[in-house]
């Protein structure tokens, strides 16, 4: 099986037609008014960038219907009348985080796969603190999706979503590239996704094009195409890495800081932005332990017909950005060059592409999370590329990824404080999504019922 292929199967594309309705349903209140109380909060704004002031300590957070009204000291901000009080004593508030390069289950059905999929994996999302996310490959009736999400039809983070791939296969000229561009603007996408395949003179008239209609593109780097061009024609993120390895030849041999530097030059330049994707990324190439990917606790949430098609993968070893007996030497130059770019202040943003092979949608940020602090960013830094930055990414949209007046209430109530041990985010004591509160026993009630939906299924296989 190729890699496409197990892909396609493997997660990213599964669809639940009915809503899936759980028992944990999200705190409501008469007034609409939830406040967390005598809580320590990382507000994540611009100008709190020194030590001193990046915690806020013993605040008062206001939330009506899914905005944040204000923030302030406990001792000087009343709390509103009927208000729903959430104890926040010795934890820390942050904004919720954003997943830069996920996959949503489109409205489409699709067999041997269960019929809730879609809503466990949205589900996913949420109880891994994800309240965002950008949808990398947009199928069929996926924007009713993102309405019914917005609108409370459906649990889910909020989703902003890329059309369908372009690549060798779905254009086919200049003009119709072009045709396509001012399709995809004029359906709703939020951007376009780029694919391998596509021909240099195919990518200068979908960046030109897309450029004129005010809308992103974004994901792969085709091989005719190259890093460089990619960066000038517009860019708006490179996804995965490997449009750098390819340039800089470090599928197979190791490479130094001097090698890369005149490509991170160029990117920082032009401000373009990197999703990394590193762990799947090195199950991907060859380099990942296969016994300690398959004793994920989090796999007992994928359907068994998926993980089967990811340890098919294990098994056969192949596919196009498998590098085999290199793989080692691969994922360490991935490292460094992920290293390289943060020291220069290329914009990192935070993504896993999940669902994928063992990354699972939400609880996939506890492996890709380690491999950004191997590359030396710092927490801080981590918890940028995963809020404020992605707030800033989607400014023509929304306000959200700070904790101040105004901003979507996207919250994530965690045990200690990030900025010691970021593995306090792993297990968040609860999360707010457009103002809806999910507390960890709700959370926990949700990741039970779909586990044993999920045993249920292989008992029936």
């Amino acid at each position: 099986m190729s890699l496409k292929t197990l892909l396609f199967w493997s997660g990213c594309w599964i669809l639940l037609v009915l809503p899936h309705l759980s028992a944990a349903q999200p705190l409501q209140t008469a007034q609409n008014y939830i406040v967390f109380d005598q809580v320590h909060v990382l507000p994540m704004q611009p100008e709190h960038v020194t030590p001193d002031n990046r915690v806020l300590r013993n605040q008062r957070v206001v939330i009506k219907d899914d905005r944040i009204i204000a923030v302030g000291s406990a001792a000087e901000l009343a709390v509103p009348a009927g208000a729903t009080v959430i104890d926040g004593a010795g934890r820390y508030l942050l904004p919720g985080l954003a997943e830069m390069h996920g996959h949503v289950p489109p409205l489409a059905d699709f067999s041997g796969v269960p019929k809730r999929y879609l809503d466990d994996v949205l589900t996913l999302y949420l109880a891994g603190g994800v309240t965002t996310v950008r949808g990398m490959l947009g199928h069929d009736r996926q924007l009713q999706l993102k309405d019914d999400i917005a609108s409370g039809k459906r649990l889910g983070p909020t989703l902003y979503l890329a059309g369908p791939s372009f690549n060798q296969h779905t254009v086919t000229s200049p003009e119709q590239a072009r045709a396509r561009v001012r399709e995809h603007k004029q359906q709703g996408w939020d951007l376009l996704k780029i694919h391998p395949g596509l021909s240099l003179e195919h990518y200068q008239a979908i960046a030109d094009e897309a450029n004129k209609q005010n809308i992103d593109f974004a994901g792969h780097v085709p091989e005719a195409v190259g890093i460089e061009q990619a960066i000038l024609l517009g860019s708006r993120t490179i996804d995965h890495l490997d449009g750098y390895m390819a340039a800089l030849g470090g599928f197979d041999k190791a490479l130094t800081a001097a090698d890369m530097a005149p490509l991170v030059a160029l990117t920082k330049k032009h401000n373009v932005a990197v999703v990394p994707t590193e762990a799947l990324w090195q199950t991907i190439i060859g380099a990942a332990d296969s016994e300690k990917l398959q004793a994920y606790p989090e796999l007992q949430y994928m359907p068994a017909q998926v993980i089967a098609g990811w340890q098919r993968y294990l098994q056969q070893r192949s596919g196009s950005y498998y590098t085999g007996d290199t793989a080692l030497i691969h994922a360490e130059n991935r490292r460094l060059l992920l290293a390289e770019l943060y020291r220069a202040g290329v914009t990192i943003l935070l993504g896993t592409d999940a669902p994928q092979l063992f990354s699972v949608p939400g609880l996939s940020l506890r492996r890709e999370i380690p491999k950004m602090v191997d590359a030396g960013i710092s927490h801080y830094d981590i918890l940028r590329s995963g809020t404020v930055l992605v707030g800033k990414y989607f400014a023509d949209k929304d306000q959200f990824g700070q904790v101040k007046a105004g901003q979507r209430a996207d919250l994530l109530l965690v045990n200690g404080n990030p900025l010691d041990d970021l593995i306090v985010l792993y297990q968040p004591a609860g999360v707010m999504v457009r103002g809806q509160w999910f507390s960890r026993q709700q959370l926990d009630s949700l990741l039970a019922d779909i586990a044993a939906a999920r045993a249920a299924e292989s008992k029936n296989l």
